[in-house]
């Protein structure tokens, strides 16, 4: 017997089918569905890894058909923050509630809803939430990926040494 049987078959069209559509909630701020779920709340094993106030929602990666691309919306709560890090795949990410930062390399983006901002491969990279509303993003990424990297030492040192990111670097 083939490994995938009609029932399976049936069953991963059901599931990929009710992905199709996620009803949105403004007054929560929610897709219906999504689990949110903390994400690496801890203060880093090494310089700059450390995230505070950070929640997940993993929104795409189709069950039947391989993904290339995973959707996954952050959002980061007042005064939190993502670790600084880099890796070898690419972000698009796209700003959908309140305000925040980008740092990327050596520049400081203001964001706001549907202010898109490109990180490219092995740029030094951290999310902030300096305001006092939650700031949410949607963020496109390869399904498959690598892990995130601190930055060496000597991007540290310019990423402090530079005035418009310095005070991000922590």
């Amino acid at each position: 017997m083939s490994e995938w049987s009609i029932e399976r078959a049936t069953e991963a069209l059901q599931q990929a089918l009710a992905q199709l559509h996620l009803p949105f909630d403004p007054q929560e701020f929610r897709w219906q569905g999504l689990v949110a779920r903390a994400y690496k709340e801890h203060t880093g094993d090494e310089p700059g890894m450390g995230w505070r106030g950070v929640l997940r929602f993993d929104i795409g990666r189709p069950p039947v058909v391989p993904a290339q691309f995973a959707l996954r919306y952050f959002e980061i709560e007042p005064e939190g923050y993502s670790s600084l890090e880099k890796h070898t795949h690419i972000h698009l990410v796209v700003a959908v509630r309140g305000r925040g930062k980008a740092l990327v390399g050596t520049r400081l983006i203001e964001m706001k809803p549907l202010d898109i901002v490109y990180v490219p491969p092995e740029v030094p990279h951290r999310w902030l939430n300096p305001y006092s509303e939650p700031f949410g993003f949607l963020c496109v990424v390869d399904a498959e990926r690598d892990r995130p990297r601190p930055v060496s030492q000597a991007e540290w040192e310019q990423l402090r040494s530079h005035p418009e990111t310095a005070p991000w670097v922590f």
